[in-house]
């Protein structure tokens, strides 16, 4: 199941769980505020999915692309693949990482509206 190329600008490859070579989409939103969004890409990824690998990936993304971690804007989507499947319809979540102001805990998630999806891309 191939993951359309309108959902990211390019391929980021980065250590999943226990350091497995993986890969997400990767779009990167500066408006008011900076917004990265990593893509699932199903069986295109040799390793960790996005969720999973949390905020390694977050982290890493900052990293190699220059952003602070306090002025992002984290959102992970699955993207439409066209299945018959409910699991593979579009979504778009917001993930907040307790880490980023120095807590411990798990990841918080909300799912964006279609009106919030529509405004981030318009």
């Amino acid at each position: 199941m191939k993951v359309p190329e309108k959902y990211y600008d390019e391929i980021f490859e980065f250590n999943g769980q226990w350091d497995v070579a993986s890969k997400c989409g990767l779009k990167i939103i500066k408006q008011d505020k900076t917004f990265v969004i990593v893509t699932e890409l199903y069986q295109e990824n040799p390793g960790t999915s996005v969720t999973y690998a949390g905020y390694a990936l977050f982290r890493q993304v900052c990293e190699k692309k220059g952003l602070p971690e306090t002025g992002v804007t984290y959102l992970e989507c699955n993207p439409d693949t066209n299945s018959k499947l409910s699991f593979y319809d579009e979504e778009y979540f917001e993930v907040t990482f307790p880490e980023v102001s120095g807590e411990s805990g798990r990841p918080i998630y909300r799912q964006l509206s279609t009106d919030e999806v529509k405004a981030l891309f318009a």
